[in-house]
């Protein structure tokens, strides 16, 4: 088996991971504390990519910023990358449509905390910014653990996006999922199953890491 997809497939999850943490974890802010009268569509947005074909996506995301299109010409005027066939436009890709795995897991513990922690954290003078990032956050903190390790996980494994929006570049969009569906289709058994094998192993892994965290999380708030 070949480890560069692998290697690559690691690149991706941790890119788009570390990047939604620290873009979504301030969104989710402004979501909780200044979008209520938006919420439920903000929410449906977020969560659009669960129920949403990848294919669909991805298609729009080649539409969206193909090279004629005004946000594909500033991509290329500003980054000097195309989304098709790119790295770049994987990591685009990955970004919306793990989202909701790292996002929705948040916004749900935020939701489920007492509305005490506000109240009482505004009594001693902290703004809501504060209040998000010293109280409230560490109240959740498993409940965010899980969220990225749901997204990574999503993001290891993910398939028709990557192969709509990348194609298989080797060394640059190539990743597991796609050597595991070349090496089917070339009728390369052994080498698929290794690649079924080792995601697998990574999915279980992660999975379990998620359910161990929402366990702890739920044993503290009773």
């Amino acid at each position: 088996m070949v480890w560069q997809p692998f290697i690559l497939s690691l690149k991706l999850a941790l890119i788009t991971t570390g990047s939604l943490a620290m873009l979504g974890l301030p969104g989710i802010y402004l979501l909780h504390f200044h979008g209520y009268r938006l919420r439920p569509l903000i929410k449906a947005l977020i969560s659009l990519p669960l129920v949403l074909p990848p294919t669909v996506l991805g298609f729009y995301l080649l539409v969206a910023f193909r090279p004629d299109a005004w946000a594909g010409r500033l991509l290329e005027s500003w980054f000097h990358f195309r989304v098709a066939f790119s790295f770049g436009g994987l990591v685009l890709g990955s970004l919306v449509f793990s989202l909701p795995f790292m996002a929705n897991p948040v916004i749900s513990a935020l939701e489920g905390l007492p509305l005490s922690y506000t109240e009482a954290a505004f009594t001693l003078g902290k703004s809501r910014w504060q209040t998000y990032l010293h109280v409230l956050l560490p109240n959740i903190r498993n409940s965010v653990i899980a969220g990225i390790m749901m997204a990574f996980a999503h993001t290891m494994g993910e398939f028709g996006l990557v192969l709509m929006v990348g194609g298989s570049v080797p060394g640059e969009t190539k990743v597991a999922s796609i050597a595991l569906f070349e090496a089917m289709t070339s009728l390369h058994y052994q080498t698929a199953n290794q690649y079924a094998l080792a995601l697998l192993g990574i999915s279980v892994a992660l999975l379990a890491g998620v359910y161990f965290f929402s366990r702890e999380n739920q044993s503290r708030l009773f």
